[in-house]
């Protein structure tokens, strides 16, 4: 008879690992115990050595689905001759945290449930340990019904007896519930001026079913925060939703009532399948095949698909004869997402048919997460949120513990620090948006108090007045500046363990400089702690700052006028004749007198010169929105065939790009120049980079920034880099755009307080 201690890291609490353990010791007849820890899942066991080593072995290899085991430690201790094996309480023994799980999507063994156990007939907010909510409800460790907001349900005997048997699959689902004890829908609705409800959740079903097929919308209130649905294939329904949402232009996710059903509307390989259908339950991103309402997806030749994740989506889709629906956030004029159920009435009350609620609060918000997939398998994170939120990225051989990254401005971010990990928020929104900035500070205190974490310095971008700064700024710690696209590389050699030297192609819309311009089309040779600037885009003033962003159309004349000045006046560009003769020639002005024009080198800017060029639009509905218009048309099929440009003292000029595209706009069609103009830039990366090669004998690339959030060119890109011998990495668990910053500053400035 031999003792042995093991301590398992990693998630491993709300996923239905000590009732794993308590099975498995039975399966070798061990004796011991399993408890839970704020840090740990701690086991001491009995029995052979044989035994043992087997139990141990089978700890990895047939862990619950939703576990991931990050450490796994294991030493001989004394006996102690216990009589049985016991699951023991949870216990608290230090500021270290173990991981939360994210919300997980509901298995098919509930679904069972719901058809045939008697007191849970159609509940519509089953769970056990391998599904169900757990970021959204937790306040707290160790992960505890008292630590959740299903705390103030007490069960009734039939789930409590479900809870306490170590071999039933709800042992120790904290969110355990049943029709007989847990939270319940309401639907509320409007009736002659009046509010009224119904709360049984089969009339309820058939109500929304009805109104759904009538073009009706509801709100709906989710795992993280509310959503607005309506049919898919009605064009009234979703243009009535835009209205609604005042959302002119940004596709709109669609949730499908099976795979089956999604295959017929999107084109989807195996790598995607699985995806969709993992308990993380994301929006994928998928060329179309079959049509939906126009309004959807609004000239897009994709759809943003999603499968239900929620016992309700099924129950609903059980009552619809619609095929798909539309599901997107519920919040108004980018503002965070509605969790509150007296905000929802507040916002929708007689503006949508009906508003439906259950009666558990939502502790942590947080959105559907949204990715794509590229042709090699790869996933681009869009949006990174619920389903892996708040999973951390652990760097070996870094401390971070106390370190606060604050992120960038757009897409907001944060992160903090705990050992060698990095906890990163859900996307949090433009933090410009002043329900943005509450919602960013309300996270970071709840992540504070969630993980124990006390910060001891901050981290921000180089530029003073992002209000994530502003915010690092009041928690009095001293204060670190990592520059930003430096930040972008950082953030993708943090998640592959890199601490050497790597070229890295920093490309997005906006990042302030050393020098003090606009940044945003880079080449840089990096290290963790340091970088210096090798080669980039040209730089071109921008009329008006920030306002090329809302109008385009400026940064094209800008681009124009920095080639040909008073010449564009004699060209016939089709765009020019669409804007008043006044607003051009008081553009013209300030780029001559050098007035409010601030010098970029951006890619994003850059993309949003030639998209107006092309046609595509003067003033974007929703952020990148002509960029991405622009990736649309590119047909991947088409020989690599790049426009000329010039790279003089390492400065990439566009005048012959321009030139080229200007004369192939009365010849070609839109999609092949579209092709070129990617594949030009494609061209200009392989070209730096194997200039530095022989420069400097770097064979690794990083590739970050928010224009990597295209799928071509990533792509395509990366193919070519490898093919010509380059290692090449690129973003995997965070997304390339802003999201990714915080990371990226962590390690960063981890490096630097290392080597000093």
């Amino acid at each position: 008879m031999v003792a042995r201690r093991v301590i398992v890291r990693g998630i491993v609490q709300g996923v239905g690992f000590r009732p794993f353990i308590y099975r498995l010791a039975a399966q070798f007849g061990l004796k011991g115990w399993v408890h839970n820890t704020n840090e740990a899942v701690h086991i001491h066991v009995e029995g052979t050595e044989n035994s043992i080593a087997h139990f141990i072995q089978l700890i990895r290899l047939q862990a619950p689905p939703a576990a991931n085991i990050t450490a796994l430690e294991i030493e001989a201790v004394d006996t102690a001759f216990p009589q049985n094996f016991e699951i023991l309480h949870s216990t608290d023994v230090s500021e270290a945290v173990t991981r939360v799980s994210p919300d997980i999507a509901v298995c098919e063994e509930c679904l069972h449930d719901m058809q045939v156990q008697p007191h849970r007939i159609q509940y519509p907010l089953i769970n056990c340990c391998h599904c169900g909510p757990r970021f959204t409800i937790i306040e707290q460790l160790p992960y505890d019904r008292p630590h959740t907001t299903m705390s103030v349900f007490e069960m009734c005997e039939l789930c409590r007896n479900e809870y306490t048997d170590p071999s039933n699959r709800r042992f120790h689902a904290q969110p355990i519930a049943c029709n007989h004890c847990g939270p319940h829908y309401t639907l509320y609705y409007w009736k002659d001026e009046n509010r009224e409800r119904i709360d049984d959740i089969a009339t309820i079903l058939d109500s929304m079913a009805k109104a759904i097929e009538k073009g009706k919308i509801f709100a709906l209130k989710g795992i993280g925060g509310y959503n607005l649905i309506c049919n898919a294939q009605d064009e009234q329904a979703v243009a009535a939703l835009r209205q609604l949402k005042r959302r002119e232009g940004k596709p709109f996710a669609v949730m499908f009532r099976d795979l089956a059903t999604l295959m017929q509307y999107a084109h989807v390989n195996d790598h995607e399948a699985q995806i969709l259908t993992s308990f993380r339950r994301p929006i994928v991103i998928l060329p179309s095949k079959k049509s939906l309402a126009p309004s959807v997806s609004i000239g897009f030749p994709t759809i943003g698909a999603m499968l239900p994740y929620m016992p309700f989506h099924y129950l609903l889709f059980d009552n619809l004869s619609c095929d798909a629906l539309v599901f997107t956030s519920g919040n108004m004029h980018d503002e965070p997402i509605v969790i509150d159920d007296g905000k929802a009435m507040l916002e929708w009350e007689r503006k949508v048919e009906g508003i439906v609620a259950y009666n558990r609060n939502i502790r942590n918000r947080v959105d559907d997460s949204v990715l794509a997939v590229t042709e090699a398998g790869e996933l681009i994170f869009i949006r990174r949120a619920r389903g892996y939120v708040p999973e951390p990225i652990r760097v070996e051989g870094c401390n971070f513990e106390g370190v606060f990254a604050a992120g960038a401005e757009l897409t907001g971010t944060f992160a903090i620090g705990k050992g060698n990990e990095v906890i990163l928020s859900q996307y949090l929104g433009d933090l410009q948006n002043y329900e943005n900035h509450v919602f960013y500070r309300e996270s970071f205190e709840r992540f504070s108090k969630l993980f124990r974490f006390f910060p001891r310095l901050a981290v921000v971008d180089l530029h003073p007045d992002y209000h994530s700064t502003l915010f690092a700024e009041q928690l009095n710690v001293p204060i670190f500046q990592v520059q930003h696209h430096h930040a972008h590389v950082a953030s993708v050699m943090a998640e592959y363990g890199i601490s050497d030297t790597v070229i890295g192609i920093a490309w997005d819309g906006t990042g302030l400089g050393t020098d003090g311009n606009i940044w945003g089309g880079e080449f840089l040779i990096c290290t963790p702690s340091n970088f210096e600037r090798y080669a980039h885009f040209e730089y071109v003033p921008l009329p008006g700052g920030d306002r090329v962003v809302e109008e385009p159309w400026r940064t094209s004349i800008a681009y124009l006028y920095h080639f040909w000045k008073d010449e564009i006046f004699k060209m016939n560009i089709d765009f020019l004749s669409k804007i008043d003769r006044k607003k051009i020639q008081a553009i013209v002005l300030s780029l001559e007198k050098h007035i409010n024009c601030p010098l970029s080198s951006s890619a994003g800017r850059l993309f949003d010169a030639v998209a107006v060029l092309m046609g595509l639009g003067l003033k974007p509905s929703f952020h990148a929105e002509l960029p991405m218009r622009l990736e649309a048309l590119v047909q991947a099929y088409e020989p690599f065939s790049p426009y000329s440009y010039e790279i003089k003292e390492n400065i990439i000029s566009f005048a012959p790009t321009f030139e080229q595209i200007l004369f192939e706009m009365g010849q070609k069609n839109q999609t092949h120049i579209a092709k070129r103009f990617h594949d030009t830039l494609i061209d200009i990366a392989l070209t730096i980079c194997t200039n530095i090669r022989l420069e400097k004998g770097i064979e690794k690339i990083v590739l970050s920034g928010g224009t990597f959030q295209n799928k071509y060119l990533l792509n395509k890109l990366k193919t070519m880099l490898m093919q010509t011998g380059f290692q090449v990495y690129v973003p995997s668990q965070l997304p390339p755009n802003d999201a990714g910053i915080a990371l990226g500053q962590m390690y960063v400035v981890a490096m630097q307080t290392k080597n000093r």
